[in-house]
């Protein structure tokens, strides 16, 4: 066993804090926009009923994630190319310019359709900034843990964001209890937001004293952009293949996280119940990553990948069905925890196998491009769950959404066997 100096331990959990501070933003300001989605609609999209207005907001919601394979080829390969911290600080100021033009710009009231255009643009700013985020992360947490620890390390990139969904959720809450629902609606959802954009200061600080990875500063050799793209050509069935591997985490993050407010509100649950049921979520969330995270360092990736997208595959439609039978939340509580479980054991697994599989050079830019892909579609799981309710007038239309893309990772981490590189590719 390691034996670590207490020095040593507290400098690696304050990088890991460090490294992980920009997913919180991200996950954080991507929470509230789905807990206050329909508010969000009536504030900056023209005039419509209220389906209309919800799948509109949906839609400004997944939009953003449209740029995301774009912003993963670009940033990530300048990540490979200047560095993980040059990288980490890019991102970050990127994702700073979403949270505040969601916060200050006007309503379609008072300035017409420009309020719609200012928020549709901070999104796809924000959507090509996340693009390589989340892969910055990832790969900075894997290059940094010590041997035989890399799947409870990089485990710690996706906890950051279960936090945001909890503190996201606990501030909706406590919003919602402060305010009258009319004042809600109005303008009290802007100031989750705003204190979002208060701790921007902090994470800047924080990420700014990040030293560069050992793996990265041992490189005798700075890949050029047609040489990253050369890799990522090359690469690209490793590529696609972990794309359609992430999509079960993509689809079942968003789903019981940024979705369940919206669902719970089409259940006709009460909205502070949903909002701690979400919160609830995440803490589960956050105790589910780290635990096999660490399980996976010791029996291996697959045999987890493989248990979870065939448990995902068996049971997500009938729990969802069981649920849309007879309503309340107490079964929408126990339905998201089993999905919790699901996403969680899967996830801790999927990220660190994905970093893995990728090609050593261009390890950020294809982390990057294929989880990008695979969001550009998770991240419309709201719009997508909403309109096959809003088309079958099913309740349990979702769980077949979720089954189909469970189905699409077993196949990916099956076959993936077979095109797996070695680290150090």
């Amino acid at each position: 066993m390691e034996t670590v100096e207490p020095g040593v331990r507290s400098g690696r959990v304050l990088g890991v804090l460090r490294v992980a501070s920009g997913n919180f933003l991200e996950m954080y300001d991507f929470m509230v926009f789905g807990y206050f989605a329909a508010a969000i609609g009536r504030a900056y999209l023209p005039p419509g009923g209220d389906m209309k207005k919800l799948l509109d907001a949906l839609a400004v919601f997944g939009v953003g994630f449209l740029m995301r394979p774009l912003g993963a080829v670009v940033l990530g390969a300048y990540t490979d190319r200047f560095g993980r911290r040059a990288g980490l600080l890019l991102t970050l100021l990127l994702m700073s310019v979403g949270i505040v033009t969601l916060t200050i710009t006007p309503t379609y009231a008072a300035i017409g359709i420009a309020a719609t255009v200012l928020v549709l643009l901070g999104r796809l700013v924000q959507g090509f900034s996340a693009g390589a985020e989340l892969g910055n992360v990832s790969v900075y947490l894997a290059e940094m843990a010590p041997e035989g620890r890399k799947g409870f390390y990089v485990a710690w990139q996706s906890a950051s964001q279960q936090v945001a969904v909890v503190v996201a959720a606990l501030i909706g809450v406590a919003t919602a209890a402060l305010l009258s629902p009319q004042a809600l609606s109005n303008w009290g959802w802007r100031l989750p937001l705003a204190l979002g954009c208060l701790i921007v200061p902090l994470l800047f600080l924080m990420r700014r004293h990040l030293p560069e990875t050992e793996a990265f500063a041992a490189r005798k050799e700075t890949l050029s952009l047609r040489e990253i793209a050369a890799g990522l050509w090359r690469g690209r069935a490793r590529v696609l293949g972990g794309m359609a591997m992430v999509v079960m985490t993509t689809v079942s993050f968003y789903m019981i996280t940024a979705y369940t407010p919206t669902f719970g509100r089409l259940l006709h649950l009460p909205e502070r119940a949903n909002l701690l049921i979400t919160a609830g979520v995440g803490l589960s969330n956050l105790i589910w990553l780290p635990l096999v995270g660490a399980l996976s360092d010791r029996i291996g990736r697959r045999p987890i990948l493989i248990a979870c997208t065939v448990l995902a595959v068996l049971t997500a439609y009938p729990a969802m069905a069981w649920l849309a039978s007879a309503p309340s939340v107490f079964r929408l509580l126990a339905v998201e925890l089993w999905l919790s479980a699901l996403y969680g054991g899967y996830n801790a697994a999927m990220v660190v196998y994905l970093t893995e599989v990728v090609p050593a050079k261009v390890r950020a830019s294809g982390f990057s491009l294929a989880y990008s892909l695979a969001t550009a579609l998770g991240g419309f799981t709201p719009f997508i769950a909403t309109w096959l309710i809003d088309r079958t007038h099913n309740l349990a239309m979702p769980g077949a959404w979720l089954t189909l893309c469970a189905a699409i990772s077993l196949t990916a981490v099956l076959v993936l066997r077979r095109t797996e590189a070695p680290a150090d590719a």
